[in-house]
């Protein structure tokens, strides 16, 4: 199984509760790492495999 210890929009440790761990919506290859304060205010991350952004 693939992990992501990092936030893909800010770069902090996935350490608080509320952060999610998921595969790139559009090309499934590369896992998204997303802190509770990134999710919560939609902050953008980018796909480092295909370059998708999303909310």
């Amino acid at each position: 199984m693939n992990t992501k210890e990092t936030c893909t929009s800010c770069g902090i440790g996935l350490v608080e509760v509320g952060y999610s761990i998921f595969e790139c919506p559009q090309c499934g290859e590369e896992m998204i790492g997303r802190c509770k304060q990134c999710r919560e205010h939609s902050t953008k991350y980018e796909c480092q495999k295909c370059g998708f952004i999303g909310p």
